[in-house]
């Protein structure tokens, strides 16, 4: 861990909650925000999410499946994320959405109108708008978890 935690704290409490409240609270209320308020399908809004997972190698997130009323994605499915582009696994906005993660995390420069034309006969604006806002809590506070080594002592409050 890079972040020194005091004995018998617990590390995703002490660094959301307890360093910086001012931020870590908000920030943690956001980030909950995206699995307890989404309208999206659980295939699109998982796609989306493991593919930001594998992009920022955090191990909790890698290892975690989002549950809607007893229901998560297959085992096999995050090997169909990360095989995206050729799998058969996918419709149209569940591969829309593991594209849009990838292009958003490494190349948002690069998404062009051909890509928006696609998107926008997938999606509507309020999921695209969703979408975006879900992809950017991943992708920030995954990438904190990993970059301070909480990742592996990470757990989601009330999931």
């Amino acid at each position: 861990m890079n972040i020194d935690i005091p004995e018998g704290k617990d590390a995703i409490a002490y660094v959301w909650g307890e360093m910086v409240p001012g931020i870590g609270i908000a920030a943690a209320g956001f980030s909950m925000s995206v699995y307890d308020h989404t309208t999206l399908g659980l295939r699109e809004f998982e796609a989306a999410r493991l593919r930001i997972a594998q992009i920022n190698g955090c191990a909790f997130c890698l290892d975690w499946r989002t549950e809607r009323d007893g229901e998560t994605v297959e085992d096999s499915f995050a090997d169909a994320v990360a095989a995206w582009r050729t799998t058969d696994a996918f419709d149209v906005r569940t591969r829309l959405a593991a594209e849009y993660a990838e292009r958003y995390s490494l190349d948002h420069h690069g998404l062009d109108e051909e890509f928006w034309t696609r998107m926008s006969a997938a999606y509507s604006q309020l999921e695209i708008v969703e979408l975006t806002m879900s992809i950017g809590s991943w992708l920030v506070f995954g990438r904190l978890n990993h970059v301070l080594g909480l990742d592996t002592v990470c757990a989601l409050p009330g999931h």
